[in-house]
C-alpha cells in the first residue's frame, strides 16, 4: 500500500517530473522518497510521543482521564475526515506547495495568499512548540532549574541542530524519517509493554474519571482539554508538502495523509490508556510539575521510569527535525512563486546540498521567536492548532465547491468519490468547532494572535500584494 508501485526508478522519476511539469515546475529538489518515507514525515511529525506526552499534564489537569478516555478517540474520529479531504486533493496536485497551491487553483491567487501563510505560520509555531516542549522535558532530566532562560537555552541548541541537520543532510533527513517511524511505533510498544507488565493498573473504568483541577466546569475543561490530542494531529500536510521529493506521489502522498493519522490515533489511544491506568494518586500528579515524568517514576521507579522518558524525548527530537523539514519546504514554494519577501533568496535551492537552504533557516529563526513571544506553552501549541486548521479549511472548502461546480475535473487516483460531500462537511464542521473552542481561556492569547496576524495579513494583501501576487501557474493536465 505504502511502496511507490512496480515500475523501475528511473521510469517513475520521468513520468512524476512529467506531471510536476504540466502543474508548472521544474524538478529541483531531489526526489528519493518512496511511500514509507512519505508516510513517515507525516507520522513522525504527528509524533504521539510528542503531542500527548508534552501535553499530558495539561490534558489531565484541563478534563482528567476522561480526556485521554473519550476525549482522544473523539479527536481521532474527527480528524479522519479532514485527512482524507486532503489526501484526494494531494493525488490530483502533487506540489510541494501543496495547500496552497490548491486553494490558489480552485479560489485564486488570494486564496492561496492566506492559506500559504497561514499553514507557515502553524507550521512554525509546530516546530517551536515541539522543540520548546523537548525543553521542557530535557531540563529536569539533566537536572536543570526549568526557569525561562534555560528552557530557551537548551530550546536554542535543538534547534539548531534540526536547521544543520536540514541544511546539509538531505538523504539523512530522508533516512532518519525512516528510522523515526519505526522509533516512534517500537516506543509506544516498549512503553505499552514495560507499563502493562511492571505498574499497578487502575480499572479501565478510571478512564471515564470526570477530574479537573481547574474552578470552571467540568465539560468547559473537558473540551479545552482536547488541544492535547487535536495539537498531536497537526502537520499530517507534511506528506503533500514533499511530493516533490517523493516516487509515485499521486498515490504515495495521499496515503501518507491519510494513515499517518489513522495509525497515530490507534497508538496514541493504546498509550495513554496505559499511562492513565498507571496513574496512583490523580490528585498528586496533577498537581506535579511534569505529570507525564511523575507517572513513569511513581509507577515504575526512578531509573525505569526514567529510562523511558528518555525514549519518549527521542522521539520528539525526532518530531521536531521532520517539521522543520515540512515548513521549510512550503515556505520554498511559496516563495518561488514570489509571494514572501526575500523570494529571490528563499526560493533558492543550495546546489551542493540540493535542500532549500535559505528557507531552512529562516524557518529556524521565525520558531525561535515563536517560543520567545509565548511563555504560556499551551497559548503556543493552541496558536499552531488554530493556523494550521484554517490553512486546512480554505482548500477543503474551495475544493468541495469547485468540485460541485464541476470546476475539478483532474482528479488523482485517489480519490473519495461520492463519499467527498460528506467528508468534506464533517471535516469543515469540526475545523470550526475547535477554532472556537481553543481560543477560549486559558488559551486566549492564541486567539488575540491568530486575530492579529488575520488583520496583518490582510492589510499586508490589500496595500501590497493584491497588485503583485500571481499565485502558482496554472496547471495543465490531461
Amino acid at each position: 500500500m505504502l511502496r511507490p508501485g512496480r515500475k523501475g526508478d528511473r521510469q517513475q522519476q520521468l513520468e512524476d517530473e512529467d506531471h510536476l511539469r504540466r502543474l508548472g515546475y521544474v524538478q529541483q529538489l531531489l526526489r528519493e522518497m518512496g511511500g514509507f518515507s512519505n508516510f513517515a514525515l507525516s507520522f513522525s511529525i504527528i509524533s504521539v510521543l510528542t503531542g500527548a506526552v508534552t501535553l499530558y499534564g495539561y490534558g489531565l489537569k484541563q478534563g482528567g482521564p476522561m480526556v485521554m478516555g473519550i476525549g482522544w478517540p473523539l479527536v481521532t474520529l474527527m480528524t479522519l475526515p479532514v485527512a482524507a479531504s486532503l489526501a484526494q486533493l494531494s493525488s490530483a496536485y502533487p506540489t510541494a506547495g501543496a495547500l496552497y497551491h490548491w486553494s490558489a487553483i480552485f479560489g485564486g491567487p488570494g486564496w492561496g495568499f492566506f492559506t500559504a501563510w497561514l499553514n507557515w505560520i502553524g507550521q512554525v509555531s509546530i516546530t517551536a512548540g515541539v522543540d520548546y516542549g523537548l525543553a521542557l522535558f530535557l531540563a529536569p532530566m539533566i537536572g536543570l532549574p526549568a526557569d525561562r532562560a534555560h528552557l530557551l537555552s537548551l530550546y536554542a541548541v535543538i534547534l539548531f541542530s534540526h536547521a544543520v541537520l536540514n541544511h546539509i543532510g538531505v538523504r539523512a533527513v530522508a533516512l532518519l524519517n525512516g528510522v523515526s517511524a519505526w522509533y516512534h511505533l517500537i516506543g509506544v510498544a516498549v512503553l505499552v509493554l514495560v507499563l502493562s507488565t511492571f505498574a499497578p493498573l487502575r480499572s479501565s473504568t478510571f478512564l471515564f474519571t470526570a477530574f479537573s483541577t481547574e474552578p470552571r466546569p467540568y465539560l468547559y475543561g473537558f473540551l479545552v482539554g482536547l488541544l492535547q490530542a487535536q495539537w498531536t494531529f497537526t502537520g499530517f500536510d507534511a506528506s503533500a508538502h514533499v511530493t516533490e521529493e517523493t516516487m509515485d506521489p499521486t498515490r504515495n502522498a495521499p496515503w501518507g495523509v491519510f494513515l499517518s493519522v489513522a495509525i497515530s490515533g490507534l497508538a496514541g489511544y493504546a498509550l495513554l490508556v496505559v499511562v492513565t491506568l498507571a496513574i496512583g494518586d490523580l490528585a498528586a500528579v496533577a498537581r506535579a510539575e511534569n505529570p507525564f515524568i511523575e507517572v513513569l517514576r511513581s509507577a515504575l521507579g526512578s531509573r525505569l521510569g526514567g529510562g523511558l522518558v528518555w525514549l519518549a524525548m527521542g522521539a520528539m527530537w525526532f518530531c521536531g527535525l521532520s517539521s522543520l523539514t515540512s515548513n521549510s519546504r512550503m515556505l520554498f514554494a511559496f516563495a518561488r512563486d514570489a509571494g514572501v519577501p526575500g523570494w529571490r533568496y528563499l526560493g533558492r535551492v543550495s546546489p551542493r546540498f540540493l535542500s532549500p537552504h535559505w528557507a531552512v533557516w529562516v524557518c529556524a529563526a521565525a520558531a525561535g521567536l515563536v517560543a520567545v513571544w509565548a511563555e504560556a506553552y499551551s497559548a503556543m501549541v493552541a496558536l499552531s492548532t488554530l493556523a494550521l486548521y484554517a490553512s486546512y479549511a480554505l482548500p477543503i472548502a474551495l475544493g468541495a465547491r469547485a468540485r460541485h461546480s464541476g470546476k475539478w475535473n483532474a482528479r488523482g487516483p485517489w480519490d473519495l468519490g461520492r463519499w467527498s460531500k460528506a467528508m468534506n462537511v464533517l471535516a469543515l464542521g469540526w475545523i470550526v468547532f475547535i477554532s472556537v473552542v481553543f481560543v477560549l481561556p486559558p488559551n486566549e492569547l492564541s486567539g488575540y494572535t491568530f486575530a492579529a496576524c488575520l488583520v496583518v495579513l490582510s492589510l499586508y494583501w490589500i496595500g501590497y500584494q493584491r497588485a503583485r501576487f500571481r499565485g502558482p501557474p496554472s496547471p495543465v493536465l490531461r
